[in-house]
Formats: structure tokens, sequence, C-alpha cells
């Protein structure tokens, strides 16, 4: 009997064959990928979070639309939520900057709850102390910093005018950081035995958090003031690359693009990229002509509101651009008149319609990771607030990258600010140190010219009656656009001013 029994073990079927398909039945459960690490990981963090799956479609909607399929209800429902925030945003901008700065708060607010909320949903299971708790302080307290810096950049003459506000700015990084450390404290207090390595994954899982939010949402408040117009047409760019790459995919779209979003394709990647240009290039002209859209948001002392009044830069004035030959034969037309803001603009959107959708990609990739379909449930069709915001903080770093990088130049109102700051010795010095400079500086231009007026017999005779004067369009010698200056004839010499009274003649 127990030859047979050793037989029958050793044959295929035999004693061995049930647990042969239990290992295969477990393997199976597993989900596609799926590691014995991401086992482990899984088992210790509780499982993953629930995922949403309510429809919180208006009930009105789910009736005019019962009649649809999934498909094309989806269609309609999205459809008309995007139309409903794109009214939001129009009305908010209307509002003005400050009511902007407010919905940049609380989107940011919204965004890091959502995704505190994934995290929440692992961690309580455990009952472990002070995780939301310490979130939120942490959140508080990173936002202090930031506001703060910017109050006191933006703000500087407001803050000097208040006893209590020029004392929290002399100490705001000493305040901030006090407030960072007993954050700090209270995790390490925290600690439970058998689970530090969950709460310093989410320890971190908070701190990654408020580098991709609060961060971000700082940036955007830098780009507002730099002018409306930095922070409309980049997020405009944003949702419109959205919108046409999911028109031109739901319609056209047969080429699978990225495993992350299958949904996603390059019929509607490269139908947005196009889109989005031509709408940055015809935004960016209408948007060019108003001042309340290029001017720097100041802070007016006298009335205590923002102002946005200003001489328009060169980015914002019309310039004629020569079209190049290879082009003039198709367009019929030599000279393109155009905003430089404009030209700005098509490396916006490029960025926008490119670069922006990988902030989407991370997002997705993220979802898989925690088996969620959208961040949360707060607009239907759409999901969470940070499913919509997921690429304007990638762009968001961006616009401030390049306008410190091809746009910012020095600031002197900010140096007054500054120097107004010191001590009378100090300013007296520094005074009296740049007249010196500026003296320096008129005399070595004053021989410079006078040496080259005796040089050139072409110099300009003050004496000399000219014989024509007037305003004419020049061509620029780098950039071929055209310019008006001021012209005037002297016998046989042709001078140009940049304007009437400008006394630094040059050739023409």
């Amino acid at each position: 009997m127990s030859e047979l029994r050793q037989r029958l073990g050793r044959e295929p079927g035999g004693a061995q064959e049930p647990e042969e398909k239990l290992q295969e039945s477990e393997s199976e459960n597993k989900l596609d990928g799926e590691t014995a690490s991401d086992s482990e990981s899984k088992s210790e963090f509780g499982g993953s979070p629930p995922v949403p799956t309510s429809d919180d479609t208006p009930e009105v909607l789910n009736r005019a639309l019962s009649n649809l399929s999934s498909r094309w209800k989806n269609w309609w429902v999205r459809g008309i939520l995007t139309l409903a925030m794109i009214t939001f945003f129009f009305i908010i901008i209307y509002l003005g900057p400050m009511v902007l700065m407010m919905i940049v708060m609380c989107v940011q607010i919204k965004c890091f709850h959502e995704i505190i909320t994934i995290g929440y949903n692992v961690y309580h299971s455990y009952d472990l102390p002070w995780f939301r708790t310490l979130s939120w302080y942490f959140l508080l307290c990173v936002n202090y910093f930031f506001y703060g810096e910017t109050v006191t950049d933006y703000f500087f003459t407001l803050v000097q005018r208040e006893e209590p506000l020029r004392i929290l700015s002399k100490y705001h990084r000493f305040i901030s950081f006090a407030l960072y450390l007993t954050g700090f404290c209270m995790f390490v207090l925290s600690l439970v035995k058998k689970h530090y390595r969950l709460q310093f994954y989410m320890f971190g899982w908070t701190h990654v958090t408020l580098l991709i939010v609060v961060t971000q949402s700082h940036l955007i408040i830098h780009n507002l003031f730099e002018g409306m117009i930095w922070f409309i047409v980049p997020i405009s760019c944003v949702i419109c690359n959205d919108i046409m790459a999911y028109m031109f995919g739901f319609f056209f779209g047969r080429t699978p693009l990225i495993k992350l979003s299958p949904k996603k394709t390059w019929e509607g990647f490269i139908g947005g990229f196009f889109a989005t240009v031509l709408f940055g290039l015809l935004l960016s002209y209408v948007m060019s002509g108003y001042r309340c859209f290029t001017c720097p948001v100041e802070f007016n002392n006298d009335t205590n509101s923002f102002t946005v009044d200003c001489e328009p830069s060169e980015l914002f004035q019309l310039q004629e651009y020569n079209i190049p030959l290879v082009l003039q034969s198709v367009v019929g037309w030599k000279t393109v008149r155009m905003y430089p803001f404009q030209i700005h603009s098509i490396a916006l959107s490029t960025f926008a319609s490119l670069i922006g959708p990988f902030g989407g990609f991370f997002a997705s990739g993220f979802k898989r990771a925690f088996k969620i379909k959208d961040f949360a449930n707060t607009i239907p069709g759409h999901g969470g607030i940070m499913d919509r915001f997921d690429c304007q903080y990638l762009m968001a770093t961006f616009v401030n990258v390049y306008i410190a990088s091809f746009i910012r130049g020095p600031n002197p109102s900010k140096l007054i600010q500054q120097f107004l700051t010191l001590r009378p010795d100090q300013q007296l010095h520094i005074f009296n140190t740049l007249k010196a400079h500026l003296v320096d500086k008129a005399r070595s231009k004053s021989v410079m010219s006078s040496e080259a007026a005796g040089a050139r017999p072409g110099s300009p005779n003050p004496l000399e009656r000219p014989l024509k004067i007037g305003w004419l369009k020049k061509q620029r010698s780098i950039v071929k656009n055209w310019q008006q200056r001021y012209f005037v004839l002297k016998g046989q010499q042709l001078y140009y001013y940049k304007d009437e009274d400008d006394v630094k003649p040059q050739v023409g």
C-alpha cells in the first residue's frame, strides 16, 4: 500500500495535483504585473483604498440623456460640465486678481485634500495617531511660509507701514522654521512600534504632496503678478488642449498613445497640438490689446487695492515682421503685423500640448498604482479637482521659469523699496556713490562723442538748417521688424533719432 501511495504521488494528476491547482488559482488572483513585493506592501498598507464608484451626475442630465449609449452620454456630460467650468472661469477673471488668488488657494486646498484622503483610507485602518492632523498642519506651515514671502515681496510698502506686519516680515523665515520644527517633533513623538515604515511612508506622502500642490500654486500666483495675461493664456492653452485632444480622439482616434491612459490616442495628441497653437495665437492677439491683461498686478498704497494700469511694454505693441521667403508665395504677404507676445505664446502653447499632458500621465500612473479611477467625484464626468489640474501645475512651473529666463528684467521699484528701508547715513552713502558713478559715465560719453564728432565729417551741424524732418518707419537690423523713428535730413546726410527729444543721432 505504501508503495502504491508513493507511485500515485509521483504520477501526474496524483496527490500533488490539488496543491498545484491551488498555487495556480492564487497566482491568477493577483493583478497583472503585480509582484511578490507588491503583495507584501499591499498587506502592510491594509489593501488598496476604496474606488469611488458613485455617479454624481445631476438627475436632470440623467433623465435628459437616458436614451443615449454610455459613450455618448459621457460625451454630453463632459461637454456640458466643461462649458459650465469655462463660464465660471470667465466670471472669476472678471472679478479681478484678488478673487483669482483666492480661487487658486481654494483649488490648492481641495487638491491637497483629495491626495491626502487616498493615503488616509490606507492609514486609518491601523488607528495610528495624528496623520491627518499633521498633514493639515504641514499644509498650514508651508502656506504661511510661501504667502508670507509673497506679501513681503509685493506688498512691501504696506508691510513697512504697519508695525505688526513689519515685525512678522522681519522674522518671517524664523517663525516659519519654528512652526515646521514643531510639526517635525510631533511626528517623531507619534511613531508607534511595529509601524515605523508605514508612518515614514505617509510622512513622505505628505511632503511630496506639498511639493507638487503648494509649491506650484505659489508659482501660479507669482505668474499672476507679472500680468493677468501670463495667468490666463497658459491655463487656457491647457484647457484648450484637453478639450481638443478629447474631441479629436473621440471622433478620429484609432492609435493608442500610452498604456497609462488607454483612451488617449495619437490622433487626439496631434490634433490637440495644432489646435492649441492656433488658439494661443488668437487669444494672445486679443488680450495683448488690453492693459488690464498686460500690465503687472500691483498694490496701490493710496487706495489699498490692486491696480493694472501702466504703459504697455514692447511685448504688447504691434510690430511688423518679415514673412520667410518660403511662406511668402503660399500666404501672399511679405510682412505681418503681430504682437511680440504672440511669439512667446507659441512656446507656451507648444509646452501645454506636448509636455503638459505628461502631468496627466503621471496622475494616471498614480491612480493606477492605487486602483482608483479618479481622485474624487467632485465634478461629474471629470472626477476630482486634481483630475482637472494635474497638467496645470506642470504648466505653472514652466511659465514661471520662462518668465525668469526670457522676460523679467531688473525691477527699479523693488530697489527703491529696499533703499527706503535703510538708515539715512546708508541712503546718503548710496546716493553719493551713484552720483559719482553717473558723473564719471557722463564725462566718458562726452569725451567719446567729441572724439567721434571730430573723426566723422558727416556729423550733424547744429547750426545747419534741416531740409526735411518727420517720422518714418525703419527696419531693425537683427529682428526684422519695423519701428517708428524721427528722421532729419541735413545736406546729403540722413539722421534718425528715437524721438524728437533724442539728442544723439544715428546715421541712416
